[in-house]
């Protein structure tokens, strides 16, 4: 297998964290999709990271689709849960986390084009999406250790990347003073070696 990635894409970051976790070994490809030239979209015809290329020679892709491959060729550390109701209850953590960055990212694009070509209408539209979803995550963990209860799982892999995609390219969004039990999750998670590993680099 190998992994075609960006390093500063938070999508790609939650599966080379779940790769860490379960401890599989693959080769990363580092790629900027967003070149013309990019030949991701040879194996994703969406152009979009990341992608896993097969030892057959086939393709996964988005982040949902690999992480749940993963989880079923390795026992261990295993990140989705078994019983249908909780695995329910992750995927919607999952969906709601990647939502937050779907919205940040669009804002990190739609900020590179010429600033007389931003829409400042559609920014604001994007960052209240942003604030909407860190309000649901913050509500929905409550007083909770891990997002599912007391099991480390898929759930706080996602809601981890998205604080840190957060940190990363909004530093001046003041999530922590707001939401004080998400910071906590977010300094449990922060000092386990997957999450460390795969920090973004700096000024990327």
């Amino acid at each position: 297998m190998k992994l075609i990635a960006s390093l500063t894409s938070p999508f790609a970051r939650k599966v080379r964290i779940v790769l860490l976790e379960k401890k599989i070994d693959c080769p990363l490809e580092e790629v900027q999709p967003w070149i013309l030239d990019s030949h991701v979209i040879d194996h994703n015809p969406l152009g979009k990271v990341p992608v896993l290329i097969l030892d057959d020679g086939s393709s996964l892709f988005d982040s949902r689709v690999i992480v749940e491959f993963l989880d079923t060729i390795s026992p261990v550390s295993r990140i989705l849960p078994q019983d249908k109701r909780a695995l329910i209850a992750t995927r919607r953590w999952e969906a709601l986390a990647d939502g937050v960055c779907d919205a940040a990212t669009a804002i990190v694009i739609e900020q590179r084009r010429p600033v007389a070509q931003q829409s400042e209408d559609w920014i604001h539209r994007q960052m209240q999406k942003v604030e909407r979803g860190l309000a649901m995550l913050a509500h929905d963990l409550g007083d909770r250790h891990w997002c599912n209860g007391e099991a480390y799982s898929l759930a706080d892999i996602a809601v981890g990347v998205c604080l840190g995609y957060l940190d990363f390219r909004f530093p001046a969004i003041n999530w922590r003073d707001r939401y004080p039990r998400l910071a906590e999750l977010q300094l449990r998670l922060s000092t386990r070696p997957s999450f460390v590993d795969t920090v973004p680099p700096p000024h990327a």
